[in-house]
């Protein structure tokens, strides 16, 4: 059985451009999996996918002409139905061994073996294994199934193939058309077909550039290789996209000293998806353009043109941009003068429309907000301001109110801190009316943030605005001060309290509201700005500014944080356990999160944890199985043994020393200080008997556990620490 390298590829018409990278790795993988499932493969197999505007394609190494036959064991029926009483093969075996295609000449040959109870006859027999052309076939036919394609596209075959495709008759699904099919394994063509295709040598390279028309592939192995130098196409996406990276950190070099292009990876990937053979070219525009917002202007380069704008060392955007062309011409200008004739009209647009939006005062504006639909149960966009407004206020009064001191920067404290929240909250969404804004959603909140500078607004208010979305995505930046930090959290409690009160949950992979991300960050900036909050607390007063537009979401809401703090708690290299012993306790102020998390992995670490911490589970099961409630209270007069007498002390020595830690917030020396409870519990448990016959040892002891217990877990739970 002779082994050799195979390619598939498949060519198209240009694929999406968004959805390419991940259509590549899905007909790769799929393909492969299959091969290998089949026998075809080995699990080593090294696969190299390929993906262009034009193409999908992969490399499998060490792929067989011809799978291994397999030795296979089929379980027929019980004995006692299968045979008389004469040993006979009754009707039901015969009709069994005739849908498996034998007949009643291998019933001898037929084993006998236990099945559970019973005993059961198993035929034995050898399955052929797949040829390549068979199992090839299998395998595109189910890589092509499995593609995510974003949108399928329905067109008539342009041909014949003989097999029952007639030209103009049978439609074809797939995302593109198609319009040729290779498949060689070594240098040997391997006959298979798909979407009225059959397979063959012929591909196709660059449009514009290819060297010769078609493209005959000599040998799987040189495909990438051949493909380059005869049709001028690097296959390969990721090699595509170094490509591109490195000419783009060329070119700005040569654009500028210390000049820079955008960082951003999901547009580097959609130009990779654009191009077969990258060039990368410098462009320029007018310098007072730049007098517009430079959000503006870099989103309008990368949205429309796929350009990247070029920033000096300060990430200040400068006059020049960089664009990746498909093409190399000898004299580029044409291509360059091109690319900025069409960028001006997009910039003068722009221009246009932040001139035309700071004619009117944000103030102007509010009204305008209640002719907009919010949610068709929740009202409008001028109804969710002032939800929001009346939030923010609650927000600062709680702070204001809390136990825990929290300090502001306002000379007046929480007054001017309850002014400027409730400004900046009245006029957030306003920049929502704004045509810059209409143009480009993106720019939501940014855009609020130049107009509220432009008109004035008091220091702070203007980056509330501009910051009240923050965080925007994950590793986002928070908030950048009081004022943004309330009005943030407020929008953003807004949003969950009131799609969790009509019902308006994530499900699965859905979530329309973008929920998830608003509550991690809900928890970033309660957690990261250690605000002095209590959550439960927060989302009961946020209830009456809703009215009687929804149900209490208060329990579902609360879990949905839990679930959210949890996972991101996790990604951020915390146990499963470490969690686990914290969010048990449900803590109210996300704030203290961390240091009781530092707390617990520190306890951890001690060579006495483990034992109290499977001595606290151990409590704790003694606990729930009491007859009644057990009080945390100890008649010292009843401490007979030895052993419970020595609890007794080394807690009542233990504990103050706890709780005074606990109380300053030191977590970690809290749940140190019981460390010293390791023996006298050990001993405990070795010698004393809790449930004793006298009623009132019992209800002793167990006092005495329920004093432990609740001593050992005010940091958190350690009994989720027991392995």
């Amino acid at each position: 059985m002779s082994t050799a390298n195979l390619l598939v590829e498949l060519f198209v018409e240009e694929l999406p451009p968004k959805a390419l990278k991940k259509l590549g790795e899905s007909f790769a993988g799929a393909l492969a999996d299959s091969l290998k499932a089949q026998g075809l493969a080995g699990a080593d197999a090294a696969v190299t996918p390929f993906a262009s505007p034009r193409r999908l394609a992969v490399h499998v190494t060490g792929v067989a002409t011809k799978a291994a036959d397999q030795a296979i064991q089929q379980k027929l029926m019980p004995v006692t139905v299968a045979l008389d009483a004469n040993g006979q093969p009754t009707p039901a075996l015969l009709k069994k061994l005739s849908a498996l295609g034998v007949g009643p000449e291998v019933v001898p040959q037929l084993k006998r073996a236990p099945d559970g109870k019973a005993e059961a006859l198993f035929l034995d027999s050898v399955k052929p294994g797949a040829t390549l052309a068979e199992g090839l076939q299998k395998a595109l036919d189910e890589s092509l199934a499995k593609l995510p394609i974003p949108k399928v596209m329905t067109y008539q075959l342009e041909q014949g193939d003989g097999e029952g495709f007639q030209p103009g008759w049978t439609s074809v699904n797939f995302v593109r058309p198609a319009h040729g099919l290779v498949a060689l394994h070594g240098d040997q063509v391997v006959p298979i077909s798909a979407l009225g295709l059959k397979s063959g040598r012929e591909t196709q390279g660059h449009r514009f550039e290819a060297k010769v028309s078609p493209v005959v592939l000599r040998h799987a192995d040189g495909y990438a290789a051949q493909l380059l130098e005869e049709g001028a196409v690097i296959a390969s996406f990721s090699q595509r996209r170094q490509e591109i990276a490195e000419q783009l950190a060329a070119a700005a070099g040569r654009a500028g000293h210390d000049l820079k292009p955008i960082d951003d990876d999901a547009l580097l990937d959609e130009v990779t998806a654009l191009v077969e053979r990258p060039n990368v070219l410098i462009g320029r525009f007018e310098a007072a353009f730049l007098e517009v917002p430079q959000e503006c202007l870099i989103l309008t380069m990368k949205a429309n043109q796929k350009y990247f704008p070029l920033l000096d060392a300060s990430g200040k955007l400068t006059n020049q941009f960089l664009v990746v062309s498909n093409i190399q011409p000898v004299d580029p200008s044409a291509i360059i003068e091109g690319n900025e004739r069409v960028v001006r009209p997009r910039l003068a647009d722009a221009k246009f429309f932040f001139d035309q939006d700071r004619k009117k005062t944000l103030e102007s504006r509010v009204s305008g907000l209640g002719k907009v639909v919010y949610h068709g149960k929740l009202g409008t966009q001028g109804e969710r301001a002032e939800r929001v407004r009346a939030i923010a206020h609650t927000i600062v009064n709680q702070l204001r109110l809390g136990t825990v001191p929290y300090t502001v920067d306002d000379k007046d404290h929480f007054d001017v801190l309850d002014s400027k929240a409730q400004e900046a909250a009245r006029l957030a969404k306003t920049d929502l009316l704004t045509d810059m804004v209409g143009e480009f959603p993106e720019l939501q909140g940014i855009m609020g943030g130049y107009y509220a500078r432009h008109e004035g607004l008091r220091d702070g208010v203007a980056i509330a605005i501009e910051d009240h979305y923050k965080p925007r995505f994950a590793g986002d930046s928070l908030p950048r001060n009081h004022t943004g930090e309330v009005v943030a959290l407020a929008d953003k409690l807004e949003t969950l309290v009131g799609l969790f009160g009509i019902g308006q949950l994530p499900t699965g992979d859905k979530d329309p509201f973008a929920l998830r991300r608003h509550a991690l960050g809900v928890i970033r900036i309660l957690v990261e700005k250690n605000l002095p909050l209590d959550l439960p607390a927060l989302i009961e007063a946020v209830l009456p500014a809703f009215g009687e537009l929804i149900s209490n979401p208060a329990e579902h809401l609360l879990s949905f944080f839990s679930d959210r703090l949890a996972v991101s708690l996790r990604e951020q290299g915390y146990s499963a356990q470490e969690v686990d012993a914290v969010l048990a306790l449900q803590p109210s102020r996300l704030g203290e999160v961390p240091r009781r998390l530092a707390a617990v992995r520190a306890f951890a670490a001690l060579p006495e944890a483990a034992s109290l911490a499977a001595a606290n589970k151990r409590v704790g099961n003694i606990l729930k199985k009491a007859d009644t409630a057990v009080e945390a209270r100890v008649d010292t007069s009843l401490l007979k043994e030895a052993a419970e007498v020595s609890l007794y002390e080394a807690l009542q020595a233990a504990a103050p020393q706890a709780q005074q830690a606990f109380e300053q917030g030191d977590y970690t020396a809290s749940l140190q200080a019981l460390a010293v409870l390791k023996a006298p519990v050990d001993a405990f448990f070795d010698s004393v008997m809790v449930n004793a016959d006298d009623p009132a040892l019992k209800a002793n002891r167990l006092g005495l556990l329920a004093t432990l217990h609740q001593a050992m877990n005010q940091v958190a739970d350690i009994s989720r620490l027991a392995a």
